[in-house]
């Protein structure tokens, strides 16, 4: 066994591969990037390497570094993560050739399989059932065109080397056919390092089901069953599960049959995995195979009990697979969020900057947890250690969360937007449901915005609900973008009496104060109106009666509209996260004050969030509340001569100048934020008045780039 590996990779999955290391007693190297200097994966690693300026091309797309690296250190193996250099063929075989053991499979393998375009050809001689399209690199975006129409629109623009949503486009018409291919060209050769691009048929309806295998270099290759991920925005996977509510025990061994076929043709070793379109009548086809670990492996670990960063370790030391097919567990229902840094209510633009808070709900059971005795090791009196090896086993049935961040990190622009993945393990899909949407709601993320209302949106769709939906799932449903409208809830007058009953523990924490003035005492009445703003001014009063309970702290009844509701919380004021019970039923919600340092709220409003849903309420007294209906609204200035930069970004290109007439639907400027291009567009007709943004700077959110005159 290894003594020391090097992760060549950042956050999220490096912190992973960390623990499962310290687990086997193996000692971690980190690399970082400028941007990462201060990261979680750089603290936690026993060592760490300063590879590179921020941008990826310069720091973790550098094979020569991270050797380097490697021979610096003395690391034996190097693991590549997933995103980066794991699929890279010529970083695999150029470790090897160094006397360095990847983790991961074979280069041939990952050159046959890895590319998508050789693995295409592969497939279909080897007879695997394959998309139409055409597997041959396209050179110009003019036989980008030319090709997309002789297959038949839509046509699914992609890169070579993709993958996680990066240069991917579905093109309907000859524009989107020609504007596709350049950007998915340019977002390859940033994120991969390889701009080759190549064109399927988009087959509509999709669902996208894959294969975990694991091969060994003795020549065993099991399937770890599937992974359900059809629940897509833009092509980028946001929940995944395991099993699938859809295939049946038929379909899942045909499929995983077929995908150990193909691994064995390549002598597949390590962890990887099989990627299918699946038709409504369960027909399959093969799609591509990701020679890596997964994004969303933990899943796969939930249901089968294995640990797959340790195996793929094991197998890279050259140990055999410990189990066979038949041994291979299905154990209850496992789902996955993936907890992003984007603003769902302004289309999902990227969201950078520091992580003033960062809660994760509390962890049950752990990425590296897999056995029910503790491990021997070097790492027994470390904390970090601990949580991963202890006695009790909880590596089933609970919550997990892997990530990549803490409390004052920093989200840069210059990777992926992922923060952290959200993981829980239930008896059956619904209990899974049941614990994914209360995790969600004790997940506590400011400074930055997060897609967690628009996960809990999709948790709570009926027809998610039910296991039914497609690829196009969230473009059907939420074909115009997300709204707070959007997110249901089952009763919104909870989130009214919970704001009454947080106010009025704020108010009997005040009558304690000491050094009141005689007879001037602060008085606590029972009635008081909960006065929800809207985000036009708009204000709507709710009259409620709180009691307190005689003996029981942290107990009131609110009354309103002729509903009751008891609550119970012993939640310390101030904190973001507040348990407790409601009518006798448990609940997590979320409750912040406005005030300094949030210049754009209420300093007088208490935020309520609750299953996705969103409040800002005052509560007052009745005369209180009957001054604030004659308070004025003040409108926010009018920005539309503006071009505003819709997110935190670098501005790669601006379009026009100043005097050009400019016409609705014209190109204006050009952001890059977290490996994604967004191209910003005019809104109305008119004329350049001023440029006040250069190329190459870097922009915050609602900064304006251009002024029409």
């Amino acid at each position: 066994m290894f003594e020391k590996i090097l992760i060549a990779n950042r956050g999220e999955i490096a912190c992973r591969v960390i623990k499962t290391a310290r687990k086997m007693g193996i000692k971690t190297v980190a690399v970082y990037s400028d941007a990462d200097r201060d990261a979680r994966h750089v603290e936690l690693a026993d060592e760490a390497v300063h590879i590179g300026p921020s941008p990826s091309r310069e720091s973790y797309l550098q094979a020569d570094k991270i050797i380097a690296a490697c021979k610096e250190t003395g690391a034996q193996a190097v693991h590549p993560g997933y995103g980066f250099l794991s699929e890279n063929a010529g970083f695999a075989k150029r470790v090897e050739e160094e006397g360095i053991v990847f983790i991961g499979p074979k280069h041939y393998s990952i050159a046959a399989m890895g590319d998508k375009i050789e693995s295409k050809k592969l497939a279909g001689a080897a007879g695997v059932n394959c998309i139409p399209g055409v597997n041959d690199a396209i050179d110009t975006p003019e036989r980008a065109v030319e090709i997309a129409r002789g297959i038949g629109y839509p046509v699914m623009i992609k890169a070579s080397a993709g993958g996680g949503g990066k240069g991917l486009r579905v093109a309907f018409n000859d524009k989107e056919a020609f504007d596709g291919f350049t950007s998915c060209r340019n977002e390859a050769r940033n994120s991969f390092g390889d701009d080759r691009v190549f064109i399927e048929k988009f087959v509509e309806e999709p669902r996208h089901i894959e294969i975990q295998l694991l091969g060994d270099s003795h020549g065993n290759v099991l399937y770890l069953n599937e992974r359900e991920c059809s629940i897509q925005r833009r092509h980028q996977k946001v929940i995944e599960e395991a099993p699938s509510p859809f295939i049946s025990d038929a379909t899942r061994r045909a499929m995983g049959e077929q995908a150990v076929a193909l691994a064995k043709a390549v002598k597949y070793q390590s962890a990887g995995t099989v990627e299918f379109v699946v038709g409504k009548d369960q027909s399959f086809y093969f799609l591509e195979m990701n020679t890596r670990l997964q994004v969303e492996h933990p899943v796969t670990e939930c249901i089968t009990g294995l640990d797959l960063v340790e195996l793929m370790i094991r197998v890279a030391a050259g140990e055999k697979l410990p189990l066979t097919q038949a041994e291979v567990k299905r154990e209850g229902w496992a789902i996955e969020c993936r907890i992003n840094a984007e603003d769902p209510f302004r289309n999902f633009l990227p969201s950078t900057g520091r992580l003033v808070k960062f809660q994760p709900p509390k962890e049950t059971m752990f990425a590296a947890s897999v056995r029910p005795e503790p491990v021997e090791g070097a790492f027994q009196d470390d904390p970090f250690a601990r949580a991963s090896t202890g006695s009790a086993r909880t590596d089933v049935f609970g919550v997990r969360v892997d990530t990549g961040v803490q409390d004052g990190g920093e989200i840069p622009m210059y990777y992926d937007s992922m923060i952290a993945k959200l993981i829980v393990h239930g008896h059956d899909r619904l209990e899974a449901i049941a614990k994914m949407r209360e995790a969600l709601n004790g997940f506590v993320i400011r400074g930055i915005s997060s897609n967690i209302p628009f996960q809990s949106a999709l948790l709570a769709h009926p027809k998610f609900v039910a296991g039914d939906f497609n690829t196009g799932f969230i473009a059907e449903h939420y074909a115009h973008g997300f709204r707070a409208e959007d997110v249901p809830h089952g009763d919104p007058d909870f989130l009214l009496a919970l704001a009454a009953f947080v106010h009025r523990r704020y108010r009997n924490r005040a009558t304690g104060i000491s050094g009141q003035m005689a007879g001037h005492e602060v008085e606590v009445g029972n009635a008081f109106v909960v006065v929800a703003l809207g985000a036009q001014g708009q204000k709507t009063a709710h009259p409620v009666q709180v009691t307190e309970f005689e003996g029981k702290t942290g107990s009131s009844l609110v009354q309103m509209g002729g509903r009751s509701y008891q609550f119970c919380s012993n939640a310390r004021l101030g904190s973001e996260r507040i348990h407790g019970t409601c009518n006798g039923a448990p609940f997590t919600a979320q409750v912040e004050r406005g005030g300094p340092g949030r210049p754009s709220r209420n300093p007088l409003a208490l935020r309520i969030a609750h299953n996705g849903t969103q409040i800002d309420a005052m509560v007052l007294s009745p005369r209180a509340a009957e001054l604030h209906a004659l308070m004025p609204y003040k409108a926010p200035p009018d920005m539309s001569r503006y071009v505003l930069s819709p997110m935190p970004g670098l501005l790669v290109e601006v379009a026009v100048q100043v005097g050009q007439k400019v016409q609705a639907g014209e190109r204006v400027a050009v952001i890059e934020a977290m490996k994604m291009e967004n191209v910003l567009f005019a809104a109305a007709d008119g004329v350049v008045g001023k440029v006040l943004a250069a190329k190459g700077e870097s922009l915050s959110v609602d900064q304006p780039i251009v002024e029409f005159a």
